[in-house]
């Protein structure tokens, strides 16, 4: 049974780094979609950054547009989020999902797999504050 994980997570001021990663455990990364979604408190959960199964397409939701890049390392089955400039709006609990079916990243799509997805893991929690 596939498994998808998260790490990377810390506390940080604005306008610093982070990355995060998504190990997938039990199948190939090389076979899924891989959509990040972070929750903050009080919020309900948004899709932030999706790569689609052949990695030509992808999708950033407007808030984190030129700031956060999605990619991959089949070879490791480790998925990343790259995090520039932070800003205290991108404190929230971060999670990753995989998708077999997804080709396109849309924003439909993403909401589908947030809807859908039955193996959420645990999050990596990001902090962002002065």
């Amino acid at each position: 049974q596939m498994h998808t994980s998260e790490s990377g997570g810390g506390s940080v001021q604005p306008g610093e780094s982070l990355r995060l990663s998504c190990l997938v455990s039990g199948s190939s990364l090389s076979n899924y979609a891989i959509v990040w979604f972070r929750q903050a408190p009080g919020k309900e959960r948004e899709g932030v950054a999706c790569l689609g199964i052949t990695d030509d397409s992808t999708y950033n939701a407007d808030s984190v547009k030129g700031r956060f890049t999605i990619s991959r390392e089949n070879a490791k089955n480790t998925a990343y989020l790259q995090m520039n400039n932070l800003t205290p709006e991108d404190t929230a609990v971060y999670y990753c999902a995989a998708d077999m079916w997804t080709v396109k990243c849309t924003s439909r799509s993403m909401d589908t797999i947030g809807s859908q997805y039955p193996y959420w893991g645990q999050g990596t929690q990001v902090t962002v504050a002065s």
